[in-house]
């Protein structure tokens, strides 16, 4: 029998071993999407406990919680940090084969030290033990523990980024923060604060935003602003993918009623969507930007808990919506117009993989690597979503082109799922050298696991370091 999360762990042959030790294991970590703060890396914030470094703002912790029936007190509520991580031993040692007891537990070693399982038991050992190394250690030190060259953070285009001037004239930092620009706001037209969001856009950009002709100009000094401090992607959350064509005539009515507090059909709404997908996906291009498209997430489904916690607190699922149509319209538009960027497509719901890849591989050429399935996301970065979605890539795209993990994470500890990627990923490419499906071509090989994990993502985003 294996010991517990060992030197070994997850690589379950001598080939999977020889690539993640002496290939993958050192190598940087690339974190091209995440949603820690500029704020916090700038001022360097200590933690007082560990519950303030890991419980705080992590959604896949609480979910796991309110499964096993913690009261909300100790989850998000007023209940102290120490009774807070109790509960979260409890829920963990009940979580056998979720990717969080995997997490947690690389987390204690790599950061902390503490090889002990963690359960109800030793939870006031590990509580003693962590907050006596959190004492020497701030947000910067964890970064640099974890071996980071760049953090793409989640900004939205009124942030006046002033946090990521600061850390870049400051220059004290081994890894790179760069902003990344999230236009939700923007393209959701239908929201309640649309019209007040349009003023402030307005605000930023220096002149009113009353017409399809301004908003334009608007995300154009927008995108350039990103792009002077550093930005070279972009981001988008989409329930599903918008395609309804419309005339900019057309468009121009609908975001003046939108800004006139008028209600819109479903039909306008797709239309302005889709409108302002086209014009960003110009922005991206003419800057060469990568756009990722994260799709297929229905939100805030327990009304009672959003309407007391608000969103973001584990409360969200996957969404069985049809993407094929639309998503291959809108890439084919962007195309037509000569404006399809670099784009990453991931879907939250997991059957939609092999349409993503099929659909973008249509109009792959001229960048290596231009369309991408992205990295198993959300409810799916599990051992078996990860291997799915690699062997997916494998299947029916070129698995040496994958631009690799990302955290996808508030939490400045969740950089170790990098090698909990790379470990699955080495122990994947090793079983097919293994049973003769691929030849043991070392310059292959290290080329294939070391462009994965790294250099694929520093060639493809082109940000540098």
């Amino acid at each position: 029998m294996k010991a517990f999360m060992d030197r070994d762990f997850l690589l379950n042959s001598e080939t999977a071993k020889h690539l993640f030790h002496d290939y993958a294991e050192d190598l940087p970590i690339y974190d091209y999407h995440c949603h820690i703060s500029p704020k916090e890396i700038y001022e360097n914030i200590h933690y007082d406990n560990i519950t303030q470094v890991w419980l705080y703002g992590d959604h896949y912790k609480w979910r796991i919680m309110r499964a096993v029936g913690i009261d909300e007190k100790y989850i998000t509520g007023d209940g102290s940090d120490y009774e807070k991580f109790l509960s979260y031993a409890r829920a963990l040692s009940q979580a056998i084969g979720n990717p969080l007891y995997h997490w947690s537990h690389l987390e204690l070693k790599r950061y902390f030290g503490i090889e002990e399982p963690l359960n109800e038991e030793s939870a006031p050992r590990i509580w003693e033990q962590a907050n006596a190394k959190l004492k020497d250690l701030s947000c910067r030190n964890l970064i640099e523990m974890s071996n980071v060259a760049l953090i793409a953070t989640t900004d939205d285009p009124v942030d006046d980024l002033e946090y990521h001037r600061l850390i870049a004239e400051e220059g004290s930092m081994k890894a790179k923060v760069v902003p990344a620009f999230r236009p939700d706001r923007l393209v959701e037209i239908t929201k309640p604060d649309f019209a007040q969001y349009i003023a402030k856009l307005g605000e930023v950009a220096g002149f009113p935003i009353d017409s399809l002709a301004a908003l334009k100009q608007a995300i154009h000094y927008r995108v350039e602003y990103f792009h002077l401090r550093g930005s070279r992607i972009s981001d988008h959350g989409l329930d599903y993918a918008p395609y309804e064509e419309a005339t900019e005539e057309q468009v121009e009515i609908i975001l003046k009623k939108a800004l006139n507090g008028q209600t819109l059909t479903s039909k306008e709404r797709d239309q302005y969507r889709t409108m302002m997908l086209l014009i960003l996906s110009r922005e991206y291009a003419s800057h060469d930007w990568a756009m990722q498209l994260h799709l297929a997430a229905i939100r805030n489904l327990n009304s009672d808990l959003f309407g007391k916690l608000g969103p973001d607190v584990g409360n969200d699922a996957i969404l069985d919506v049809h993407l094929a149509e639309n998503l291959s319209r809108l890439l084919d538009a962007m195309n037509r117009q000569g404006s399809l960027p670099k784009t990453i497509l991931y879907s939250l719901n997991p059957t939609h993989n092999y349409m993503l890849l099929t659909v973008g591989g249509c109009f792959a050429g001229g960048i290596p690597g231009k369309i991408q399935l992205g990295s198993a996301w959300w409810f799916n970065d599990h051992i078996n979503g990860m291997r799915e979605q690699l062997k997916t890539v494998a299947d029916v795209g070129v698995l040496g082109q994958f631009i690799g993990m990302l955290t996808d994470s508030r939490s400045f500890l969740s950089y170790f799922r990098h090698e909990y990627f790379r470990r699955i990923l080495c122990n994947l490419i090793g079983e097919w050298v293994e049973n003769g499906e691929y030849p043991q071509d070392e310059k292959a090989l290290e080329t294939i696991v070391k462009g994965i994990c790294y250099n694929n993502a520093v060639r493809y985003f082109g940000i540098e370091l």
